[in-house]
């Protein structure tokens, strides 16, 4: 029913999220009470009502951000989203004008910054506004002998979710398709990301190795096998930035790539990333008790309204020519705000 798709031979990632957002609806005022299987088999074309509650028991189906039953009763201003593990074909893509920050291009790559809030990449059912999309129409105007029936092969080699800020490379030509492909199967790309994390961590640096799959109960979640045995080998390795007592800004550094992974291997050693409402950093995981804290806190989600993280590096030998390449992004405006509320507030803070 939407998120986004890990091939690890071909699209590795962090953060990318394997199930696709197709439809997200919010429960009019005035809705009587009705069982949320029935209500979405009026709404979701050619889905019947046994699809629909197989996808609710696998937590394809979230409302308020939990998981409900096929039984649950709908009620007014409830927020649903339904998911998919299908993508878009290429075929299907709609080319869309929207602003891209486009950080180097050639004939066989493109490094693009993305900004939070973003989806990379369409699912089925949900064909616009996504990160290919404007490259589609990008593409299109620099030759305008394109058009929606021979749109070019470009290829996502590798993602980061809609709350992940930061570079990504796209490959123009089947050549670098395959080149950056490998590249990241071997694990040969430099990637380093920026969290800020809860809690103080213990030591200066750090190796997180823990196995990263699918959860077993909840679908849309990941989470860390630490014996191996479930999920795929993963392997982060973190560095302390800047301690602010009660959250610390971290540097991660990718030596896998599978999908949630800097988020659930934070989670999985007791520092959640900040704002993460699907690993449990949206809430006070360290701190006071006091009010003027709360609001202190809550301000913070205010001002980075997503998870803390930012993908800040990527390294790779182009496809072409045989060079190194190296390309860096700045911190986006919220995480920047956020981190100097940090400051401000360790600096002031009560001794």
């Amino acid at each position: 029913m939407t998120g986004e798709q890990e091939l690890e031979e071909t699209t590795p990632s962090d953060g990318s999220e394997e199930l696709y957002e197709r439809m997200n609806l919010k429960v009019d005022k005035g809705q009587e009470p009705m069982r949320i299987d029935k209500f979405l088999v009026q709404r979701i074309e050619n889905a019947s009502r046994n699809k629909i509650q197989k996808g609710l028991e696998n937590g394809m189906v979230l409302v308020n951000n939990k998981q409900v039953q096929p039984n649950y009763k709908i009620r007014p201003l409830d927020e649903i989203v339904v998911y998919s593990d299908k993508e878009v074909h290429g075929e299907e893509i709609i080319p869309e004008e929207m602003p891209l920050n486009i950080r180097y291009e050639d004939e066989e790559i493109m490094i693009i910054n993305k900004p939070p809030g973003l989806v990379v990449h369409p699912a089925s059912g949900n064909y616009s506004g996504t990160l290919i999309n404007g490259v589609a129409w990008y593409l299109q105007q620099k030759n305008h002998a394109i058009n929606e029936n021979n749109l070019p092969r470009f290829g996502l080699v590798h993602r980061i979710d809609k709350n992940t800020s930061g570079l990504m490379v796209l490959a123009k030509t089947e050549r670098a398709v395959r080149s950056m492909a490998k590249q990241f199967f071997d694990h040969t790309v430099k990637r380093q990301y920026m969290a800020l994390v809860w809690g103080d961590l213990a030591e200066e640096e750090g190796t997180i190795v823990a196995h990263v799959g699918r959860h077993q109960r909840f679908r849309k979640l990941f989470d860390a096998y630490p014996e191996g045995e479930h999920g795929k080998e993963a392997i982060t390795h973190y560095k302390v930035l800047e301690r602010f007592g009660y959250t610390t800004l971290v540097q991660c550094v990718l030596e896998t790539g599978r999908t949630h992974q800097i988020r659930v291997h934070m989670q999985h050693i007791g520092h959640p990333l900040f704002n993460d409402d699907t690993y449990g950093g949206d809430k006070i995981v360290k701190g006071t008790v006091f009010s003027k804290y709360r609001q202190f806190v809550d301000n913070c989600f205010a001002v980075c309204p997503r998870h803390a993280l930012h993908a800040k590096t990527i390294g790779f030998v182009h496809p072409g020519t045989g060079k190194e390449m190296l390309f860096e992004s700045e911190l986006p405006a919220d995480m920047q705000q956020l981190i100097e509320k940090w400051r401000g507030y360790i600096t002031h803070r009560p001794v």
